[in-house]
C-alpha cells in the first residue's frame, strides 16, 4: 500500500540482456506481473507514476492497460545484443540515429505475463515507454571486466535513445552503480568513464602490461579505445581529455609510437582510425597538428602493412 511505501511508486523500464532472458524468465514473469498489478491499482495518479504512464499509453497506441503497462524488454527469441557494439567496432555506421534504431528495432520485444513463453515485437510501445524517462541506469558487478573491456554495456546503453525520443529532447541523467565490492557505489555515467580511463586506458601500469604480453596486448589496448568511443557514440558521456590523453600517450610519443607499430601494425593502423574518427564524429575536438600527424601516420602504417 502507498501508506506504507511511503513514497510515489517509480515507473522503470527494464531492457534485459538475451542472456538474461534465456535464464531468468521466472523473475520477468514476476517483474510483468507486479508492474501490471501497479498499472491497475486505483491510486492517484500523482502517486503512481506506473498507472499514469500506462493510461496514457493505452491511450496513445488504442491498447488495453494491461497491454500498455509492459516495460520489460528484450531481443526476439535466440536473438541477442542491440549489435549497437558491432557497428562502432567495424566504423560502419552513417550516424548515431542509425545506432538508436538499431537499438529499437532489436530490443523492443516485450515480455507479456499473459502470454507466457512469447516475446512480441513491440516497437512503438518500447519507444512510448522509453520516451518518458527521466534516468538511465546499470550495474556493473565484475572487477575483471569494466565498461570499455568489452562493447557489451554500451551495447545496451540507451542514453541518446532516450533523448532522441523525449519531447523535450533533455539527455536523461546516466547513472551506473559499481557493486564489485561489499562497498556498492552510485556513480554517474560519466565519473565511471572517467574512472575507468584512469584506471586502464591511461594508466602505465596497464598499458604497460599489455605491450609486455606482445601482439595482443596492443590488440587489447586498441579495444578499449574504441570501446571508449562507442560510449562517446551511445551516452555522450566521454570528456575531451580522455582522448586528447590518449593520443599524447600512444601517438604524440615517438617511442611509444613505434613499439605499437612494430608490435601490431594492424591494431595500431586501426587505434590511429579510432582517433581519426574520433574526431570526425565530433567526440574529440583537438588541434589540426594532431590531426595532420595522424593522417601521416595512418598513410605511413598502411604502406608498412602493405609492404610498400
Amino acid at each position: 500500500p502507498l501508506e506504507e511505501l511511503g513514497r510515489p511508486r517509480i515507473d522503470v523500464v527494464v531492457s534485459c540482456s538475451g542472456v538474461f532472458r534465456d535464464l531468468f524468465i521466472n523473475q520477468m514473469n514476476l517483474m510483468d506481473r507486479g508492474i501490471k498489478m501497479a498499472a491497475e491499482a486505483d491510486e492517484p495518479l500523482d502517486q503512481n507514476f506506473v498507472r499514469k504512464h500506462a493510461l496514457e499509453q493505452a491511450e496513445e497506441l488504442n491498447i488495453s492497460l494491461r497491454e500498455a503497462a509492459c516495460r520489460v524488454f528484450s531481443n526476439a527469441a535466440g536473438s541477442y545484443s542491440a549489435n549497437v557494439g558491432l557497428a562502432i567496432e567495424n566504423g560502419g555506421w552513417e550516424d548515431e540515429g542509425q545506432l538508436q534504431e538499431q537499438f529499437l528495432t532489436r530490443k523492443g520485444f516485450a515480455f507479456n505475463a499473459d502470454k507466457p513463453g512469447m516475446m512480441e515485437q513491440q516497437a512503438d510501445l518500447f519507444k512510448s515507454a522509453l520516451k518518458r524517462v527521466d534516468v538511465t541506469f546499470q550495474n556493473l558487478d565484475s572487477s575483471e571486466i569494466s565498461i570499455t573491456d568489452v562493447s557489451h554495456y554500451y551495447d545496451s546503453d540507451p542514453t541518446k535513445v532516450v533523448q532522441g525520443l523525449r519531447d523535450d529532447k533533455k539527455k536523461p541523467m546516466s547513472m551506473m552503480a559499481d557493486t564489485t565490492t561489499a562497498n556498492a557505489q552510485v556513480r554517474s555515467l560519466s565519473e565511471t568513464v572517467r574512472l575507468d580511463a584512469r584506471t586502464k586506458l591511461l594508466n602505465p601500469k596497464f598499458y604497460e602490461g599489455m605491450l609486455s604480453t606482445g601482439y595482443e596486448g596492443v590488440r587489447e589496448i586498441q579495444k578499449r579505445l574504441r570501446n571508449t568511443l562507442g560510449w562517446s557514440a551511445t551516452a555522450g558521456e566521454v570528456d575531451n581529455f580522455v582522448f586528447e590523453d590518449a593520443n599524447g600517450v600512444f601517438i604524440e610519443d615517438a617511442e611509444m609510437q613505434q613499439r605499437l607499430l612494430d608490435t601490431n601494425p594492424n591494431a595500431f593502423r586501426d587505434m590511429v582510425t579510432t582517433f581519426l574518427e574520433a574526431n570526425g564524429r565530433g567526440y574529440w575536438e583537438t588541434s589540426d597538428e594532431n590531426i595532420e600527424r595522424l593522417q601521416e601516420l595512418y598513410a605511413e602504417v598502411e604502406d608498412r602493412i602493405e609492404g610498400v
